[in-house]
Parts: structure tokens; C-alpha cells; sequence
């Protein structure tokens, strides 16, 4: 699939529907969508592990054939499948990142990952694997020093080494949706910019860590049921804002259609939708003002999204992998529901794929190295390569 259009109705319910046609209470049963890996598949991870050491190959240089699956990688196939063509996500659980520890779980994420698709850049820093932790931090809202929210993902990319600092998912200052606005409800179901959303758990609260998910066509079907007049604006190109993750010269906002299909009518079905991002990029005066309509369309996507007949909310422990087609699938992180602290013991890993067969990633960076490490963006260099490596 190379190109998009705008073209083709967005899929409707029913008996011969596209299976990525779903709500949440139709899937509550876990057995429909989450797999557990084998003894023998985790034997093959650890063999996998140990080629790679043995090779002392560098995590950016990794690919499939470099960490050689030879059973669990046929299954990984039947579960593209279901990713691209079928209700668009999945979790697979046991993988055994408590015995593994950190860095070799990270390794053991991007093997897996490369099976699935190609790594692409989070940021202009060249950023491909996340970090994510529990900050207590508004990741949509201006605060003062010292402020805090349980608003909904309060997940920031840490540093992966001393003296680096990352950009990712932090509070972005100069389009806040309110001076001092401070809320604790969940934030918008959204989708990211890439094909394939890959999150692993490393650890977790005791509860669990929440996420929220709803089936874009599904969502946006009931939105065009529930009001056709505002249904053309689906289909309308909306600009959103990047956030400084833009390259020098580079517009700093990227356009799309909330919803379009790939490669004409007939192409399989994408939907793009941050409200954040949209709104946050009215900050630029060369953005086409928004119009009340389309602030109805955005309040009605969130409230069916939200919704209990739509969403469907997950529990991950440690060990669990999210796999989420984000052209298909929205995601959040529902609000917390205490006062208490900031969890230090939330900590997911976070990979962004292109499909073999997808777009590829809708704001990646191509001018940017990948690699796991972040430097200062003035200091990255297109051509270097990321010397480190993982030790045994």
C-alpha cells in the first residue's frame, strides 16, 4: 500500500463487516485477543538472546534474520495478519522480562519487533525506543515548576543515559490548552502517527497498568449514523501539530483526513485522529481556522469512543506485549483514580513499526539516524551510527 485516499465510506456493522468493525464488550473475553507464549517459545527467545550476544550485534543493526525465530515467527505472521486484517490488536503475554531484566528485555522487544515491521522514529531526535514511566506529568497542558496531574498518560520518555534528555511525550509548553489547566479526566482516545503501536511491559503497579482501546471504524460508524451532517467532515484534511518534531525547513505541522483509505475505495481503512494535535496546531496562522462543526465532530468522536458500549479497557502485567494497528484501533490511557504519588513502578518499552505492506510511519523522520540513544538534535549527525551495544 503506497498512497491514501479520501475516498470510500467508513466500514459499516454487520455480518459480512470488516472485522475491524468491533466494540468493546463484544471482545471482553481475554481468550479473543490475548496469546501466551509457550515454554518452547520462550526457548526460542532465549536462543535468539544468546546469537545475538554471541554475534555482539548492535541493537539498531538488528534484524529478523538476526534473531532467528524458527516457530514462534510463523505465528507472528498469523498474527499480522489479524493486526492488519482482523480487529487490529492483540497482546502476547509471558514474555519473562523479570528474569531477562531490562537491557536484554529491550533487545528481546526489538527482535520480536523487527518480525513484525520496521522500526521508525518517535521524535527528530531519531528516538525508536521509548521508555515510558509514570511522571505525574500533563503531557497536553502548560504547568508551573512542581505542577502535576493524574491526567490520562502521564507516561514521559526517559533518558537512556546519563546527561541525555529526551523530548518524548513531555509537557509542550507553547500549546497548552489553558494557561495552568490542570484536569484529571482520561484524555481523548487517539491514534499515533506510525502503522503499528508496540508496547512491553517491564513493570507494573500491582493493579496493573490500564489502557483503553476503541475500534476506529466502529467509533466513527456511529458518528456517521448519529450525525450524517457532520459526516463529509471525516473525510476533510486536518492539520496537525508536531510539537518541534519537525526537520530545519520542515513545516511544523503534518496533514491528514480523520478517516481515508489506502490506495483508493476499495484499499483497507485508516483513521488518524489526536485532537490534541489538531487543536494544538491553531497556534500557527497559516492553519485553516477550525470551525464549530468540526469541535462537535471531535466531541462526539471522544464521547462514543469513550463510551462503555465502545471502549474495551485492558489490564497489562509485566511481560505483556500490546501490539495496536493504530489505522484501526485508538488508544489512551483512562485517568488515574487517587491522589496518591507518581508510580515509579510503571515502566513500559515503546516501539513504533511500519507494516511490511502499511504507508510506513505518517510523520517519520527519514533524515534523522535511528538509534536508541538521545543526543541534543544539533549534535545529530545523518550519517552516525549508534556504537553501543548489549552486553551478555
Amino acid at each position: 500500500m503506497t498512497g491514501l485516499s479520501a475516498a470510500g465510506e467508513v466500514p459499516a456493522a454487520g455480518a459480512d463487516a470488516d472485522p475491524s468493525v468491533w466494540k468493546g464488550p463484544e471482545l471482553a473475553r481475554p481468550g479473543q485477543w490475548r496469546l501466551r507464549l509457550s515454554e518452547a517459545r520462550i526457548a526460542e527467545i532465549d536462543s535468539a538472546l544468546r546469537e545475538t550476544r554471541r554475534r555482539d550485534l548492535t541493537l539498531l543493526r538488528l534484524t529478523a534474520a538476526d534473531f532467528p525465530l524458527p516457530s514462534l515467527a510463523a505465528g507472528l505472521a498469523r498474527l499480522s495478519e489479524t493486526l492488519e486484517g482482523g480487529r487490529g490488536f492483540a497482546v502476547v503475554r509471558g514474555i519473562p522480562v523479570e528474569r531477562l531484566g531490562e537491557t536484554a528485555a529491550s533487545t528481546v522487544f526489538w527482535g520480536i519487533g523487527r518480525h513484525l515491521g520496521q522500526p521508525v522514529p518517535q521524535n527528530a531526535d531519531g528516538l525508536v525506543l521509548g521508555h515510558l514511566r509514570d511522571t505525574g506529568r500533563d503531557p497536553g497542558a502548560l504547568s508551573a515548576p512542581g505542577h502535576r496531574t493524574r491526567e490520562a498518560e502521564p507516561f514521559e520518555a526517559a533518558p537512556s543515559a546519563p546527561g541525555h534528555r529526551s523530548r518524548e511525550a513531555a509537557p509542550f509548553e507553547t500549546a497548552p490548552s489553558a494557561p495552568g489547566h490542570r484536569t484529571r479526566e482520561a484524555e481523548p482516545l487517539h491514534t499515533d502517527p506510525t502503522d503499528l503501536l508496540a508496547l512491553l511491559a517491564l513493570r507494573t503497579p500491582s493493579t496493573g497498568t490500564r489502557v483503553r482501546l476503541a475500534g476506529s471504524a466502529a467509533v466513527l460508524g456511529a458518528v456517521q449514523e448519529r450525525r450524517p451532517d457532520l459526516a463529509e467532515r471525516l473525510h476533510r484534511t486536518y492539520h496537525f501539530d508536531r510539537r518541534g518534531e519537525h526537520a530545519p525547513g520542515e513545516r511544523p505541522w503534518t496533514t491528514a483526513p480523520l478517516f481515508s483509505r489506502h490506495d483508493g475505495p476499495g484499499g483497507a481503512p485508516s483513521t488518524r485522529y489526536d485532537r490534541r494535535r489538531i487543536e494544538s496546531a491553531q497556534r500557527f496562522p497559516e492553519v485553516p481556522r477550525l470551525e464549530p462543526a468540526d469541535r462537535e465532530l471531535f466531541d462526539l468522536v471522544d464521547s462514543v469512543a469513550a463510551s462503555p458500549e465502545y471502549r474495551l479497557d485492558l489490564g497489562l502485567t509485566a511481560g505483556d506485549l500490546l501490539l495496536v494497528n493504530t489505522h484501526r484501533v485508538m488508544h489512551a490511557r483512562p485517568a488515574f483514580e487517587d491522589d496518591g504519588p507518581p508510580d515509579p513502578s510503571s515502566h513500559l518499552l515503546r516501539l513504533w513499526l511500519a507494516l511490511p505492506r502499511g504507508p510506513g510511519g505518517q510523520d517519520a523522520h527519514p533524515w534523522v539516524t535511528l538509534r536508541d540513544v538521545i543526543r541534543p538534535r544539533s549534535t545529530a549527525a545523518p550519517g552516525a551510527t549508534n556504537p553501543r551495544r548489549y552486553p551478555a
